[in-house]
């Protein structure tokens, strides 16, 4: 049983070298004719070669500028210095693929007239957002860093347009946080102005009521008793009136004093908590960091990227040649089936 397989292995094998050997000619002539075509064909008369651009760069790890600064809790939530991890990697990405970014850079570089799109069809955006989405990409390497990759037919623009993305990171990611920092700045600004009016107001009240004589409860209290022990003592009618009338001003503004005291005390450490709060978001709202950490920058290319000439030769020629070997083949069955069929005829 193995013997009789091997030789069949062993027929099937040299049919195929007989096989190949009986079309030589035209296999050859069919092999030429393909890597002739493919290299015209993939020449720039047809396919316009485009030169390649990258960006490679780092988020930095998400937090306000006043944490960073200011906060005295360290850790790597607060480090100004920290790279980014996977989601603010993935934050990057979503940015970069938003059309804040793309719109800006369509205008700036005229995308609609460099990448001749008639102005006058009806489908002119979906075809500059089409084009730009295969000439410009986004992707995370594997070392968790964001490329940016630009193809265009002008090696200077290519290395032009990713830089100018690259930098569009930080504005744009900026304008973003600062919408949400200026409305919690607002929100403490008015709670801090709206607290430091009730502390005034409280500071007025205890003066109002200094300039009636209500100063200490607790201490004017003990020295106006003391005061009237010995006038009693000492049967002084006078002194017992005035330290009388002295004692009754105590008594009716004594607790009123007391409560704005207190009041006072607790709005004082608000307000020192809130200051904090206030200067923070302050910070926030008018300060900006960079978003990213560049490692390298785009430059002009000195070689194309696209096409890949040997690699559109190579792949047309083998598709040629095993298509043409199926063909032969089937020649073959179609003239050995009507050999037979006229051979049972006669």
């Amino acid at each position: 049983m193995i013997s009789k397989e091997k030789r069949n292995e062993d027929f099937d094998s040299s049919g195929l070298v007989v096989f190949l050997y009986k079309w030589r000619k035209p296999l050859f002539i069919i092999l030429g004719v393909s890597i002739l075509l493919s290299w015209f064909f993939s020449g720039p008369w047809f396919i316009s070669p485009k030169f390649k651009a990258t960006v490679i760069l780092f988020p930095t790890s998400s937090t306000s500028i006043a944490k960073s600064l200011f906060s005295e809790q360290g850790g790597r939530g607060t480090d100004l210095m920290a790279f980014g991890e996977d989601e603010q990697a993935e934050q990057l990405l979503q940015i970069l693929s938003s059309n804040k970014i793309r719109d800006r850079i369509i205008r700036k570089f005229d995308l609609m007239q460099h990448y001749e799109i008639d102005t006058n069809s009806d489908y002119k955006n979906s075809q500059l957002f089409k084009e730009y989405d295969r000439n410009i990409s986004f992707r995370r390497t594997e070392y968790m860093a964001v490329q940016i990759s630009v193809y265009d037919k002008d090696p200077q623009m290519a290395a032009d347009i990713a830089n100018k993305i690259a930098e569009l990171i930080d504005s744009t990611k900026n304008d973003m946080q600062r919408q949400r920092a200026v409305k919690g700045f607002q929100i403490v600004e008015a709670e801090y102005k709206k607290l430091q009016e009730d502390v005034k107001a409280t500071v007025d009240s205890l003066v109002k009521l200094g300039d009636l004589g209500v100063n200490d409860v607790e201490y004017q209290s003990q020295v106006l008793n003391q005061q009237m022990a010995i006038a009693i003592m000492n049967g002084n009618k006078t002194a017992q009136t005035a330290l009388q009338k002295k004692l009754d001003v105590l008594g009716k503004y004594g607790g009123v004093y007391m409560s704005l005291k207190n009041a006072l005390e607790f709005k004082t450490e608000q307000l020192t908590i809130l200051q904090t709060k206030f200067k923070e978001a302050k910070v926030d709202a008018e300060e900006n960091l960079p978003q990213k950490f560049i490692v390298n920058d785009a430059y002009k290319a000195e070689k194309k990227s696209y096409p890949v000439r040997w690699l559109i030769i190579l792949v047309s020629t083998f598709s040629t040649f095993f298509l043409a070997i199926i063909v032969l083949i089937i020649m073959e069955k179609i003239s050995a089936y009507n050999a037979h069929k006229t051979f049972n005829l006669g």
